[in-house]
């Protein structure tokens, strides 16, 4: 299983010299399998960069998840290249239930007067399965999806590839349990042993006094769901769209103190909209 992020931003788009390391596109996350299927995450401004990578692979064949509908995770869609090649075949995999017709939600964002060209003028072929089982099988890798506690909702994903697991958990509040979210103690159980838990990581105790119930996490509470779950590695991700890279660094550089003072053995960082991570 190859993991490649490009984008790992919060909420809105950022550019400049303060966003150099960590980068400023919102969330997309790419995953090749073994047989080299590609399963993309999220429709956040980093799909852009991937679209272009995609047809220059001469790659037409995808499946596409969503973790929710907000804007940051699917304002990028409309600027993925391969929708409008007539060769591209996208696989739509998202369950209503927990975040609404992604296909019918997805055209609105393209209905007049918000974009010029019509989603059902695509020239892709666009399959939609509303998938809302337990489990389910893409090629080699079986997905779990779990409900995430954030505002209207949403799924977060365990990828499993011959014994290897990956855990995506953005855009998830673990100090306040909003409709249909789970418990500390659920989330620890599903990312339990992980080879990759990447996190939503967003706020600084301080940050979250005044920020409390907007649906994201602190990073000193995803670092003890790390540590509950005992995983190998711990990626912090949607970095607040105002956090520079020294400031993010320092984050960084916290968690992996605290890892040192209780003797725990967990590669931590922050994922970078150009991060590769291979198991």
């Amino acid at each position: 299983m190859i993991i490649r992020c490009y984008g790992a931003r919060g909420s809105i788009p950022v550019s400049g010299d303060d966003y150099r390391k960590y980068g400023g596109d919102t969330t997309c996350i790419e995953i090749r399998t073994e047989n080299d299927e590609i399963i993309i995450i999220d429709a956040g401004s980093g799909i852009r960069r991937l679209g272009k990578k995609l047809l220059e692979e001469e790659r037409y064949d995808f499946h596409l998840l969503f973790t929710h509908s907000h804007w940051d995770h699917i304002l990028g869609f409309p600027f993925f290249k391969p929708i409008y090649d007539k060769r591209t075949r996208i696989h739509l995999t998202v369950c209503p239930l927990a975040q609404g017709d992604m296909k019918k939600l997805i055209a609105r964002s393209m209905s007049p007067p918000y974009f010029p060209f019509l989603f059902d003028d695509l020239r892709s072929k666009i399959t939609y399965s509303p998938e809302c089982k337990e489990s389910y099988q893409i090629d080699s890798i079986t997905i779990t999806p779990i409900s995430l506690s954030h505002p209207n909702m949403g799924s977060g994903f365990k990828f499993v590839e011959y014994g290897k697991t990956f855990v995506f958990l953005t855009d998830n509040e673990l100090g306040y349990t909003h409709r249909g979210g789970r418990t500390f103690e659920a989330y620890a159980n599903f990312s339990k042993g992980a080879d990759i838990l990447v996190h939503d990581a967003e706020y600084t105790p301080e940050q979250y006094k005044e920020t409390r119930a907007w649906g994201h996490s602190t990073y000193t509470d995803a670092l003890n769901l790390a540590i509950n779950a005992e995983v190998r590695q711990f990626g912090l991700f949607h970095h607040n769209q105002d956090r520079t890279d020294d400031a993010q660094d320092a984050i960084v550089r916290d968690c992996q103190n605290i890892l040192a003072r209780q003797n725990i053995d967990m590669d931590c960082f922050a994922l970078t909209q150009n991060t590769e991570m291979i198991l």
